[in-house]
């Protein structure tokens, strides 16, 4: 048995078609493009880079993307002004404070200062409420990205066992949210679970997300299970190379022996978390003008 290798990369690409296309939509009829402000404290090489794709991203899908780099030693309330300003901009439809921050600013004061209605990550309490409760809201762009996935592969997941591998705010928590109102039975699994392998056979879903490279093996799915490894990790470089290979949370290549489909590390859930970003943001701007959300994204 080889599973079936899930495209996120062709996912993403067709997702960003369809968001580009309804952005075109809405400038006709709104005089304006959605708007997406990135704001960027300090100089992290990581975070200069995933910055610099969002914004060509947001761009590229016909988007206005309002990029705001700050020096690493912004004072709190430097921060909180500038998103203050951001959310009162009626051409801004989404923002976004990339993570992690210096030391010295706190994270959850920065996201709560965001407005609910702008917050395309999903990480503000509001919006983790909204999920929590099934009301409307944004999702974060990971998980949400994961779910797209699953059912594109799955179809209906009512009554599917899953087991969720990590209890994150960003992905765990959120993902199994998302998959108990899609009426699966679920299961969070994390460091300190008790035999932790067999938890995770008895899953016809597993989303792998705690940051171990290749720790899930083809000894702990069950045979046929849909695998979504949100695993991003980087092994030690081989003899003469520059960088470590990129492999996820589960061993593909044996898990491949039994899992029915698994994504890929790269190439599976990676390409969606921008993709998801620029569709909540479609989603803000239409919702911020008044307008009817599109269907099918």
């Amino acid at each position: 048995m080889t599973a079936t290798r899930i495209d996120g990369k062709a996912f993403a690409a067709a997702l960003r078609e369809r968001v580009g296309s309804h952005a075109l939509d809405f400038a006709s009829k709104a005089g304006r493009k959605p708007g997406l402000a990135v704001v960027l404290v300090g100089e992290d090489p990581a975070s200069q880079v995933y910055v610099g794709s969002k914004g060509k991203a947001t761009v590229a899908a016909g988007m206005e993307s309002f990029e705001h780099r700050l020096p690493a030693d912004t004072s709190a309330d430097a921060l909180l002004a500038l998103v203050d300003k951001l959310n009162a901009d009626e051409n801004i439809d989404g923002i976004l404070v990339q993570l992690p921050l210096p030391d010295h600013l706190d994270e959850h004061s920065i996201i709560a200062s965001i407005s609910p209605d702008k917050d395309v990550d999903g990480f503000h309490v509001i919006n983790a409420g909204r999920l929590s409760v099934g009301q409307s809201g944004f999702v974060p762009c990971t998980p949400l990205g994961c779910m797209m996935l699953l059912t594109d592969r799955l179809g209906d997941l009512s009554g599917l066992e899953a087991v969720v591998i990590g209890r994150s705010n960003i992905v765990g928590k959120p993902m199994a949210q998302l998959l108990l109102d899609a009426n699966a039975t679920v299961t969070i699994a994390h460091s300190r679970t008790k035999d932790l392998a067999a938890v995770v056979k008895r899953a016809d879903i597993v989303v792998a997300a705690v940051g171990r490279p290749n720790m899930i093996g083809k000894d702990w799915l069950k045979p046929g299970a849909t695998v979504i490894d949100v695993g991003i990790n980087r092994l030690p470089p081989e003899p003469g190379k520059e960088k470590g290979k990129l492999v996820g949370d589960v061993a593909f290549d044996e898990a491949s022996e039994v899992a029915g489909a698994i994504t890929p590390v790269p190439g599976g859930v990676g390409p969606m978390t921008i993709a998801v970003l620029l569709r909540n943001t479609l989603v803000a701007a239409h919702r911020n003008a008044g307008l009817a959300v599109p269907e099918g994204i």
